[in-house]
């Protein structure tokens, strides 16, 4: 048998019954290849990323990697040791990202909005005795978050550290300063733990989702290869952060695995920042969500805007209306590639392509997955019929960290991953979301699942944005209540209420309809640019 992963597309497609993607991961890999092969392959003067940040060439950021897992293995941390990563997108994140993992660290990539009370339960949950984090964020690592943790450094990064951190602190410009390291990778099995990332923890508390060496290849080979097609020649940026599964294999996995260069943006995303930066640095390959299309075309400096430089627009994680689409395609002349992916796998398991593709439409199977929908009795829905996706590859996850209750939920046997997620496929391979597997409620005793209601809502005339949940009454009972954000906010009144309702009882069944419209100026979105629908369920209460 051979020690190498082979990369195929599992699904039949000629008489030896599997299409290869070509490639293979060897036995022994570390995932800090992905930045290092290039200066192998002589692409060590290449621009690596660059934005507001600053710049670092291939050979450069190799460089300071290696300053980084030295600096760390330096600090007394061991061979499979997490390492917590509060970082902004600046240079320093690839470098301290690769860095660890070359060194046999594995990383933690967290969320910068996260509040010192989580941070506290990242840092006890993953036993991480280091952490490494931006100046700014620095004083989230206060009492609350660094008690009853194995915390004992923290390595401040682009900046200075405020004083009255209850742990070491160091700066890694003094790595930086030292001689550059011969820093060999560290000797790890393609299976080894590589990296984690942590759940959103819309429900109960985050869940430590690990990821392998090999999984970073395997979604450059299947998704980065087959859909994006980039060269060197490419420049990438994605407004989602490196921390979000999404953003990471758009910022750091698909441009590093081919050379190509990757813009980088600190701070809030916000649409004048995002025109600038595409403006200004001329990115081939945009990434984006349906919150940030539709605040892009929004924006007052859209009129004025240059995309001319490019040549994909993709976006993930929620459903795109026809609205947005049309809206982004006047405003760029592209169609938005839409996608869907989870953190559990990586990146992206459903996708459009620019040439093919449906609206409203998750997409078709990304090669090198098998997705399959199942009935509640577990029979495969035909074509036309609704049922839970279940996906399997070689990107996936193969548990939670110290959650068996979980994993066993979701990592099913024979290396499935149930989603919970309802789809519906059509006769040309096309999956359409329903929404989850559990968000049926009873509403007036019918059933009603509320995204196919903000669905439709959404694509009336007068709704920019909007978002429909199931809310507890003062008097116990359950009803339908819109968020609703209206494109003209002058337009809110009863009888714009009664119009929207109208509409979703001449599109849907009468009962379908919410019972309650909220209007606000906008919707909360979370750190990874969803919609946050605890907030609004707070605010519904």
């Amino acid at each position: 048998m051979s020690d190498e992963l082979r990369i195929i597309d599992p699904v039949p497609r000629d008489a030896a019954g599997t299409t290869e993607i070509g490639f293979s991961i060897p036995a022994r890999y570390n995932a800090s290849a992905i930045l290092f092969d290039n200066i192998a392959a002589g692409r060590g003067a290449r621009t690596a990323v660059m934005g507001p940040g600053g710049s670092r060439s291939y050979a450069e950021l190799a460089d300071a990697a290696a300053r980084m897992g030295t600096g760390l293995l330096s600090l007394g941390a061991a061979r499979g040791d997490r390492i917590l990563l509060f970082l902004d997108d600046t240079p320093a994140y690839p470098a301290v990202f690769f860095g660890a993992m070359r060194a046999g660290l594995v990383p933690l990539l967290i969320n910068t909005l996260t509040p010192s009370d989580l941070l506290q339960f990242y840092l006890a949950d993953s036993g991480a005795p280091v952490a490494v984090c931006d100046a700014a964020f620095a004083d989230r690592f206060n009492a609350t978050a660094c008690t009853g943790t194995r915390l004992k450094t923290l390595v401040i990064v682009n900046g200075a550290a405020p004083a009255g951190v209850p742990v070491a602190v160091r700066a890694v410009d003094e790595w930086l300063e030292q001689p550059a390291p011969a820093l060999a990778p560290a000797d790890t099995h393609r299976d080894d733990m590589a990296f984690w990332m942590y759940s959103s923890g819309s429900t109960g508390r985050p869940k430590g989702i690990v990821h392998l060496q090999h999984d970073m290849a395997y979604t450059h080979l299947s998704y980065g290869r087959h859909l994006l097609q980039l060269t060197e020649t490419d420049i990438c940026f994605s407004v989602p952060k490196i921390f979000f599964a999404y953003g990471l294999g758009n910022s750091i996995t698909f441009p590093f695995a081919v050379g190509a260069c990757s813009v980088l943006l600190p701070g809030q995303p916000k649409p004048s920042a995002i025109f600038d930066c595409i403006a200004r640095y001329r990115p081939t390959v945009f990434f984006g969500l349906p919150t940030l299309y539709t605040a892009l075309t929004k924006a007052p400096e859209a009129a004025r805007a240059d995309l001319g430089s490019l040549r994909i627009a993709v976006s993930a994680a929620e459903v795109l209306s026809g609205e947005v689409s049309g809206a982004w395609k006047a405003l760029s002349g592209l169609d938005i590639m839409e996608g869907l992916g989870s953190t559990e796998v990586l990146h992206i398991y459903l996708s459009n392509t620019p040439d093919l593709k449906k609206q409203g439409a998750a997409g078709k199977r990304v090669p090198g997955y098998e997705i399959k929908l199942t009935d509640s009795d577990g029979r495969e829905a035909k074509d036309g019929e609704e049922g839970i996706l279940w996906v399997r590859g070689d990107s996936n996850a193969p548990s939670y960290w110290n959650r068996p209750d979980k994993t066993a939920e979701t990592m099913r046997d024979g290396g499935w991953i149930y989603t919970g997620d309802r789809f519906l496929r059509d006769a040309d391979g096309y999956h359409f979301f329903r929404g989850r597997a559990d968000d049926l409620v009873k509403v007036s005793g019918q059933w009603v699942y509320p995204l196919e209601v903000e669905l439709c809502l959404a694509d009336h005339a007068m709704v920019r944005e909007c978002a429909v949940m199931a809310v507890e009454q003062a008097d116990g009972l359950t009803t339908l209540k819109a968020f609703v954000v209206l494109a003209d906010p002058a337009k809110r009144s009863d009888e714009t209420t009664r119009d929207l309702q109208d509409y979703v009882k001449g599109r849907l069944l009468p009962y379908k309809y919410p019972r309650v419209v909220d209007y606000l100026d906008d919707l909360p979105k979370t750190g990874t640019g969803k919609i946050d629908r605890q907030a609004l369920l707070k605010r519904g209460s």
